[in-house]
């Protein structure tokens, strides 16, 4: 057990960017129309000339599929900008696009503040066009430079986004990037923006499958510049990228590549039910558009969302425990409402919580909540059903955290109990609940798929 774990809390920033659970991804630059993933840096921006570009139609697509935050590729690795900065040429103001004129940052910040989506920004630090990439100084003043601008002019940052992607510079030496800097520039500007990834506020999951592991802790050692630490252990939830395409950038011929409904629910199972964020990559084409096969899975996808847990057979239904701190009974664990929980008193080892169905029922999803405004506690749990005379094993499962999903097969049960066997201090559960989620052909989500 660590107590100084169970101690660290989110702030208010990292507790909204968990509870939303879905952020969309826009890859979309130079690479769109070179057909390729990473550029050189060498490209001519008069390639950039997007024909239909509308990015109220990517924040409308978003929404519609339950996406709560959107982050754009400001600058991808060739160094190409998105919006006129004063600092290069390499940009839209070199490009045809709306003569000139255009930016695509401003289009879509505006259509985020508009739509009341939280916005944020990829910015590369990986520079293959800049001269200045590699002589150390230099570059990071170039790039704070930049940073600056997109702090300042667009409305409110709510994530920036950094890879730790690093090459040589024209010089052939490599650059050191200036971190501190770079977060004190968006601290400055931008107090509520969380910095993911190569930053101290969110972390990468470490893979790009989408897939959380089955035991993850929001806590985790501090990493330099975090703003919730408590001897050397910090809040830092895990964020899982992924596209919905093979690439990042959009290509015509990954048209009929797009994820199945399927693979993408598999998705969303290991990493949103895995206390984590999903981060899904949908790439603008050429006439800047979300592209129409990416757009039907989007809606398939939340159509299925909304099928699955459309009813909790949990929900309201009668709760014991085996025991209930003062204003945090059984109950709570069942009653729909966000700022409630059940808590053992915390005299024995193992409390459990049990609810009554009422009558035989059948689900093949479990959830299981902790009120993390808290902390996150639960290290171990089980999940068993009554079978008329003994407790069945279902479930054996590690972390909770903000979320945590398990896909069982069909079961049929009056009464399940949820057990703590494990936690770092006494366990606030915020949610306990059951769903019968429909199949999908090829997917086995209806009978314990892995």
């Amino acid at each position: 057990m660590d107590p100084n774990r169970a101690l660290v809390k989110p702030t208010p920033q990292q507790l909204a960017w968990q509870e939303a659970e879905l952020t969309l991804f826009l890859h979309f630059g130079i690479n769109t129309f070179t057909d390729r993933e990473w550029g050189e840096g060498t490209e001519d921006p008069r390639l950039f000339n997007p024909s239909r570009l509308d990015a109220r139609q990517w924040v409308r697509v978003a929404q519609e599929a339950g996406f709560r935050y959107a982050i754009l590729t400001a600058k991808h690795h060739d160094g190409f900008c998105l919006w006129p900065s004063r600092y290069t040429d390499h940009s839209v103001k070199s490009s045809p696009w709306r003569d000139g004129k255009g930016d695509v940052v401003r289009e879509f910040a505006d259509a985020c503040h508009a739509a009341g989506m939280k916005m944020g920004f990829y910015l590369s630090p990986w520079d293959r066009h800049e001269p200045s990439y590699g002589d150390s100084p230099r570059y990071n003043e170039y790039f704070r430079n930049q940073l600056t601008e997109l702090l300042s002019n667009y409305g409110p940052v709510a994530e920036v986004w950094f890879d730790g992607a690093c090459g040589e510079g024209p010089n052939g030496k490599r650059q050191e990037y200036d971190w501190p800097s770079y977060y004190a520039v968006i601290r400055k500007l931008q107090p509520d923006a969380l910095i993911a990834i190569c930053g101290p506020d969110v972390r990468w999951v470490g893979n790009e499958d989408g897939v959380a592991r089955e035991t993850e802790w929001s806590v985790q050692p501090a990493p330099v510049g975090s703003r919730s630490a408590i001897d050397g252990k910090a809040w830092y939830p895990a964020e899982c990228d992924v596209s919905i395409r093979p690439g990042w950038f959009w290509h015509a011929h990954e048209d009929d590549k797009v994820k199945s409904l399927a693979h993408l629910m598999d998705i969303y199972f290991k990493s949103v039910g895995r206390n984590s964020v999903l981060l899904l990559n949908v790439p603008p084409n050429t006439e800047g558009l979300l592209a129409a096969p990416d757009v039907q899975r989007l809606r398939e996808f939340r159509a299925y969302l909304d099928q699955a847990f459309a009813e909790d057979l949990a929900r309201g239904k009668r709760a014991k425990a085996s025991s209930a701190r003062r204003n945090a009974p059984a109950a709570a664990a069942v009653d729909g409402r966000a700022r409630t929980y059940w808590s053992p008193a915390g005299t024995e080892d193992a409390p459990w919580l049990e609810v009554d169905l009422g009558k035989p029922t059948t689900f093949n999803v479990t959830l299981a909540q902790e009120f993390i405004a808290e902390g996150q506690r639960v290290e171990e749990y089980r999940i068993e059903t009554w079978d008329g005379t003994a407790w069945q094993p279902l479930v054996q499962g590690t972390t909770i955290g903000h979320k945590k999903l398990d896909r069982v097969p069909e079961t049929t049960a009056s009464k399940v109990r949820l057990t703590l066997t494990r936690a770092q201090a006494t366990p606030l559960i915020r949610a306990f609940g059951l769903y019968l989620a429909p199949p999908i052909e090829g997917a086995g989500l209806g009978a314990g798929a892995p």
